[in-house]
């Protein structure tokens, strides 16, 4: 398998340094992770099990270290803001649940994924589990407005797993749809987290900034990914490299390069979308990387990155504005 270091030097005043980011969260993660585990009790063995499996499967919690971090950057004090950070990891739990049984993915962060230990039938239905246990957990939060961001936010998602669905196998998916669809499936969580570290604080003059940070901070960690899936390293990244092209998905390395090559190169690059697998992924690899795809994703990351960052200049000067930077940064230097 060829190996391609693509070096992506960028410029910050901010380090990416996310183990700062998670000292400073520590306290509070560990009170959502309690919250976790104890909201989903169960009588049903099975749900218990299965979830657990996926929450212990080693994510970063980056999206509901979101809502912690926005909340106390905007002077909130309080602890709903620990409720609405269970609530989005719930969320995004469930779609990671849901997404490995339509993309039959055998590997989710470096270990088996549920629907290959369990099967699809277990992986879906307890995906609605977490689904609806969120929602339960919205109710105590007493705020119809909460409530309409995180529904709003859920709606969404559905739409662009309904879009990439739509997406898959067709070489010919514009930049456009492309964007669209990490837009609502991806980014639309991590505006919906910021946002509410706003809402929960008090903070309505600040919401607008926080929903952006979010939106263009998910954008970029997507777009970043996406460029990961032809350059990591596949112990390190959680996922054997190619695996996008492998389910025939058409992400934005791939469609930036389809443009700049030759008909028969083109054709080979088709193919592949259009029958999955990774027989030819070598050859593919060396074609996106010679191409400048992969340099071009990332500048697309990067200015994503800048306007994160620019979002957060109407925040006062605090330890918790300087981590959202700090993930700004993270978002396009990370290697997994």
């Amino acid at each position: 398998m060829t190996q391609l270091n693509v070096q992506v030097e960028v410029d910050r005043k901010y380090p990416a340094d996310i183990r700062k980011v998670f000292e400073l969260c520590a306290q509070d993660m560990s009170s959502v992770d309690q919250l976790i585990r104890e909201s989903l009790d169960s009588k049903v063995v099975l749900i218990r099990q299965v979830a657990e499996y996926i929450i212990d499967s080693g994510g970063k919690r980056l999206r509901p270290m979101l809502v912690v971090l926005a909340a106390r950057a905007c002077g909130y004090q309080g602890t709903n803001h620990l409720v609405a950070a269970a609530i989005i990891e719930f969320i995004h739990t469930a779609t990671l649940l849901h997404d490995d049984v339509v993309d039959e993915s055998d590997l989710r962060r470096g270990k088996e994924s549920a629907h290959a230990v369990w099967g699809n039938a277990a992986s879906v239905l307890v995906g609605d589990f977490l689904y609806s246990r969120s929602f339960q957990m919205m109710v105590t939060i007493d705020s119809m407005h909460v409530m309409g961001i995180l529904s709003d936010a859920t709606n969404t998602i559905a739409e662009g797993e309904v879009e990439q669905l739509l997406n898959m196998h067709d070489p010919e998916v514009s930049e456009e749809s492309y964007f669209s669809v990490i837009e609502k499936k991806t980014a639309k969580l991590f505006e919906a987290a910021c946002q509410l570290g706003a809402v929960i604080a008090g903070k309505p003059e600040l919401e607008g900034s926080m929903a952006r940070f979010g939106r263009e901070l998910g954008v970029a960690f997507q777009v970043a990914d996406d460029v990961l899936d032809y350059t990591a390293d596949a112990d390190m990244l959680g996922k054997n490299i190619g695996d996008d092209l492998s389910e025939g998905k058409p992400t934005l390395p791939l469609i930036l390069s389809r443009k700049s090559l030759g008909p028969e190169q083109q054709a080979i690059i088709d193919a592949t979308i259009r029958e999955g697998g990774t027989g030819q992924i070598d050859e593919i690899v060396k074609l996106i990387s010679d191409s400048g795809a992969l340099r071009e994703s990332m500048d697309m990351a990067c200015q994503r990155s800048d306007a994160a960052m620019n979002a957060l200049s109407f925040l006062p000067e605090s330890p918790w504005k300087d981590a959202m930077a700090a993930l700004a940064s993270y978002s396009i230097s990370r290697n997994h």
